[in-house]
Formats: structure tokens, sequence, C-alpha cells
């Protein structure tokens, strides 16, 4: 990793009726455009739809190094993220952020510890950390060959808790 601080940068430009370009240098140009919920076409990624996936995107990568440097073998990680957007104060806001981890580890892992992983990767997502508002953390894990994957062990206080941001 290179050292602190890093600096990101990004162009954003539209017309009074045209998609918005979203561009940064070497990346790949996204049109974005209103959520329906603002009376957008809903064919594009909007700011909302792109701040829960950087939220998700964040702990995916978050949970490969952790899990890396914890020396957890894993066969894969799907996650789902979803915010919820409200009025609190007369101003709009994201007020709670769910990431579902679904993680799927090898026969005869173990499911406890790789769930603690997991946490560990949700406490130290830096857009988690960035957010304002709460996230909530549904780990799920599965061992290869299981079926489904289910719901992993919490313990403790602070088991399906929100966290204070």
């Amino acid at each position: 990793m290179k050292s602190f601080p890093h600096r990101y940068w990004v162009e954003a430009s539209a017309s009074a009726d045209s998609p918005v370009p979203v561009a940064s240098p070497g990346l790949e140009t996204l049109l974005t455009a209103p959520p329906v919920e603002y009376d957008g076409p809903g064919d594009r990624w909007s700011p909302e739809t792109l701040l829960v996936a950087a939220a998700a995107d964040c702990f995916v990568l978050t949970f490969r190094a952790v899990a890396g440097a914890s020396s957890l073998a894993w066969v894969d990680l799907r996650c789902e993220g979803e915010g919820e957007l409200n009025r609190v104060e007369r101003t709009t806001r994201f007020t709670g952020m769910t990431i579902r981890a679904f993680l799927t580890i090898p026969a005869g892992g173990d499911v406890e510890r790789a769930a603690r992983i997991l946490e560990k990767s949700e406490r130290t997502c830096l857009v988690a950390n960035s957010l304002a508002c709460p996230v909530l953390l549904e780990p799920h894990v599965a061992t290869q060959g299981s079926g489904p994957v289910a719901k992993a062990p919490r313990k403790g206080p602070a088991a399906g808790a929100r966290t204070e941001r």
C-alpha cells in the first residue's frame, strides 16, 4: 500500500437533460442518472446505488485482504448491500445500511472463525467507516458442499447490532 494521504479524483458533467458521465483517469466512464425514486429512468447507476455499491465492494475487497492476512481458506463471497434513504430533521440522507455477506469456506473449515473475519472486515472497511449512518453486517457462512449458505453464529452483546459511525 502507498503512504497516506491517498487522493482520488473524479469529474461529473451534464447538460440539462442528459445522463451524467462520471469519469476518472484510466477508468471506464460511467453514465449515471437519478433513480426511479427521484423520477429518473431507473436504467443507470445513480449516486444512491453507487454509494451502496461502494460499501459492498469495499467490504469484499477488505475481506479479501483480512482473510489473506489471517490465512483463512475460502471458496467464494457474495455480498448484498442495501441502503435506506430517509428524511431526518428536514435533511434527506442515508439512515442505515445493511451488508449481507454470504461466505463459503472449504469443507471442514471453522465457521465461527470465518464469521469473526467477516466482522473484522466490516469494522475495518474504509467506506463503511466513512459513512455517517449506521452499518449492519449480516454474516452468513457455509462450508463447501453443505448446501445453501446459512446465517453464521454471532456472539456477544453487539450481535446483530448496528455499528455506530
